[in-house]
């Protein structure tokens, strides 16, 4: 009977997964499908003139070789930096790598519009930090990261935990056994990484390489501030001024460049996997000892050189932008006298629009990860659980909007939401927002809730089954328990993304939809500096908390869920 009956439970499953899965694909895939349409004008008769006069424009070819330009030399510098990290933290015995990893990270969960500013008050004659130490260059000298090196500098370092992580991981799975065969045929020191360690982790630099390239190349934030002033345009900075300066009437243009912009993007991460598929390596059947390599009296030397690095590329900074925060008027040296909280007081508790921009991200942040939280428990069971073509299907498309720019999502949910049936626009308010945030965050929350049931048994299923217990009883009493550590995870990670987001919603945002990423940007670009820096400031601390909160339960979690749990 009771087989029976789990027979039948198993094919109302079945029945139901296709009506389970369509709003998943319908908000990964349905935007995209429309910004498709919109650039080769589909339903007005199938047509790439327009595409091809755009493409044609000398601005277009400007702004797409800038944007090759910086992601690119932005994705060597993250790579050097990324590799450099991976290879010390995962490989070597040096001390506090936990701490190290956490440091490392923060600048990936920092918006990049708050990474520019950062950088640009330690840089310039009217940086705060240099006046007050006396090492200010002349008033009227340019700001020297105004420029397509400062962008690629600052792009790099951004993104380097991204192939940290990548190449972490690939470093993990090879084994000692190799080495001491090496060490054992006389290979000493550099030889054994030359000759075996980099050969084996170039796959896994290379995903880390091409997700980083694809990410700058979609960067708002930091192109933005630091190359309009230069007018220095990228595609996406292009895309930005052409819809603020004329509205709805340049969307099938910004269509066109939107789209050629993940058409470059999905260019690197295939070329990224045809890489991959020439040079994989079978590490199958080898022993399981990971590879620890031991620096011995070296092993100061370059657990210094990476904190130096710290310091300069993360802690000056900050220091920077803290002292801005401080002062009454941008240029003013921060002395005793000088100090004032009056920036604070004025962004947090006085100026409607920084507290209603602050309302709304911690809004639709909250909301974003409490619905993806509701949705990934279900979808990462299904998926794990009832492996079809289906379901692999859906598990593959979840990635697209977030591999895509975000720039790409941005414009895609416009054309999608700005006109439904029967008169009704998204345009405008915050649910366009909250529907781009939950299309681009899924897999953020997905991941790691489907680590955590993959380890889990389906054996306490399968007895709990065998007793008489429902599919919603099983769920509700053993999945949910179990996954929730991983979901809460994911739902902070969530939070800590959308809070600061810029990309997507710079483009979406009009009059009291504001978010804290958007007002930083128009508070710098007014030329309010000292108020961008107490609001950027105050999030960067609200960043590190979170960071803080979970890397205190992270020890609970499964492997993996925390980005850089050890």
């Amino acid at each position: 009977m009771t087989a029976i009956s789990g027979d039948a439970v198993s094919r109302s499953l079945d029945r139901l997964i296709p009506l389970l899965m369509l709003p998943v694909v319908l908000i990964a895939l349905g935007p995209i499908m429309r910004l498709l349409a919109e650039a080769l004008g589909i339903g007005s008769g199938l047509t790439l003139s327009h595409a091809a006069e755009v493409l044609g424009r000398d601005s277009t070819r400007i702004a797409l070789w800038h944007s090759l330009v910086t992601a690119g030399s932005g994705t060597v510098i993250a790579v050097l930096i990324g590799a450099a990290f991976a290879f010390a933290v995962a490989l070597t015995d040096i001390r506090a790598k936990g701490a190290l990893v956490f440091c490392l990270m923060i600048p990936m969960m920092i918006p990049p519009q708050i990474t520019a500013l950062a950088w640009m008050q330690v840089t310039g004659p009217s940086s705060v930090l240099l006046r007050t130490l006396g090492a200010a260059p002349p008033l009227g000298s340019p700001q020297p990261l105004h420029s397509a090196w400062g962008i690629a500098v600052l792009l790099g370092i951004q993104h380097a935990s991204i192939v940290f992580l990548t190449l972490r991981a690939g470093l993990r799975l090879i084994p000692g056994d190799l080495i001491e065969a090496a060490r054992i045929s006389g290979a000493r020191g550099w030889r054994v990484w030359a000759q075996i360690v980099l050969p084996l982790s170039l796959p896994s630099l290379a995903a880390g390489g091409a997700m980083t390239f694809v990410t700058a190349l979609g960067n708002f934030g930091i192109p933005a501030m630091l190359g309009i002033p230069a007018r220095y345009s990228t595609l996406p900075t292009l895309i930005y001024q052409r819809l603020t300066g004329m509205g709805q009437s340049v969307l099938p243009e910004v269509a066109v460049l939107a789209l050629l912009i993940g058409t470059v993007a999905i260019a690197g991460v295939l070329a990224g996997r045809l890489f991959l598929g020439r040079r994989a390596y079978g590490l199958a059947g080898l022993s399981a000892q990971p590879l620890t390599l031991s620096l011995g009296r070296r092993r100061p030397l370059v657990e210094m050189l990476l904190w130096i690095f710290i310091v300069l590329t993360l802690v000056v900074p900050l220091l920077a932008l803290l002292a801005t925060s401080l002062i009454p008027a941008y240029g003013v040296p921060l002395t005793a006298e000088t100090a004032t909280l009056r920036a604070w007081v004025e962004v947090l508790l006085n100026q409607p629009v920084t507290r209603r921009a602050y309302a709304n991200s911690l809004f639709l942040a909250g909301l974003a990860a409490l619905i993806l939280m509701a949705v990934a428990i279900p979808l990462a069971w299904i998926t794990s659980r009832r492996p079809t073509r289906m379901t692999r299907a859906v598990d593959t498309l979840i990635d697209l909007p977030y591999a895509l720019p975000g720039v790409v999502l941005a414009i895609s949910c416009i054309l999608a939401f700005m006109r439904l049936p029967f008169g009704i626009t998204l345009y405008g308010t915050l649910t366009i927002i909250l529907l781009a945030y939950l299309s681009r965050f899924l897999v953020v929350m997905l991941r790691p809730v489907q680590a955590a049931i993959g380890q889990l048994d389906p054996a306490m299923e399968e007895a709990a089954a065998s007793a008489g217990a429902r599919l919603g009883r099983r769920l509700r009493t053993i999945v949910l328990p179990l996954a929730a550590p991983a979901a809460a995870a994911g739902a902070i990670l969530v939070f800590l993304t959308a809070v600061n987001e810029l990309t997507v919603s710079a483009l979406l945002w009009t009059g009291g939809t504001e978010t804290l990423g958007v007002v930083i940007f128009n508070l710098e670009d007014s030329g309010d500096t000292v108020m961008a820096s107490a609001l950027a400031a105050s999030i960067v601390a609200l960043v590190i908390l979170l960071m803080g909160i979970v890397q205190l339960g992270s020890s609970r979690l499964p492997k993996g869920t925390v980005p850089w749990q050890i």
